[in-house]
């Protein structure tokens, strides 16, 4: 029996950590395009379920208010915080809905949706970033191990290879506050000024090409191994 002074845990997060460096230079080019973005008045969506909710929450918190010094704030809404809207979605239309039908009313092109999932599989968020695909927005996905269906429906995604979902919660939390750390450094830099808030490297449809960062595991389609829950 484990007791409180198992390390298991932190040796479990150090292994997917040592990975987890590798998806540096892909949160920095999300921080510089969200700056662009944000900046000529696009705005962020976010959701998650659970503790995925805190997650993309406290990426809101961060650039409505601030990250580290004081700087404009920027537009970023969290759609599972509206508990009316949720709830009366539900109510009516059914879970799956709760996140596009809220894309749906807020989105617009140009707009960026970021979806977070440790399995990668719930059926509101893929719903959500198939509504925002028609939409013109763009899907950035933080899930866990890949091939998983949110990666593979999303833009682009950041995969964390760790079979643990606190794990995966837990390497979430430093991607977020190292997109804030990059989209600071890109106002500071004036990108927040000077962006256009167009796709570039997109398809016929205006999508950009979809690319995955996936930490540890090759995207070849192999089942990913699920021993967590859908969240």
């Amino acid at each position: 029996m484990k007791t409180v002074t198992d390390t298991a845990h932190c040796d479990d997060l150090m292994k997917a950590l040592e990975t987890f460096r590798d998806c540096g230079p892909l949160i920095g080019r999300w921080g510089t395009e969200l700056a662009r973005r944000l900046g000529t008045g696009s705005r962020l969506l976010v959701a998650g379920n659970g503790g995925s909710a805190a997650q993309a929450q406290h990426l809101t918190a961060e650039l409505v208010g601030r990250y580290r010094d004081d700087r404009p704030p920027f537009s970023a809404v969290a759609l599972h915080a509206d508990t009316s809207s949720t709830t009366a979605i539900a109510n009516d239309y059914g879970v799956q809905e709760v996140f596009a039908r809220q894309t749906a009313a807020h989105g617009r092109p140009g707009d960026v949706l970021m979806l977070l999932s440790t399995s990668g599989a719930s059926a509101n968020l893929l719903s959500a970033a198939d509504r925002a695909h028609r939409l013109g927005m763009t899907v950035w996905a933080l899930t866990g191990r890949a091939p998983n269906p949110l990666q593979l429906g999303a833009d682009e995604a950041l995969c964390v290879d760790a079979p643990v979902s606190a794990t995966v919660q837990e390497l979430h939390l430093v991607a977020v506050h190292m997109l804030c750390e990059a989209f600071d450094r890109a106002v500071e830099r004036g990108e927040a000024d000077r962006g256009t808030g167009a796709r570039v490297d997109g398809d016929a449809r205006g999508r950009p090409r979809a690319r995955a960062r996936t930490l540890g595991r090759p995207v070849d389609g192999t089942p990913a191994t699920r021993g967590e829950e859908q969240a």
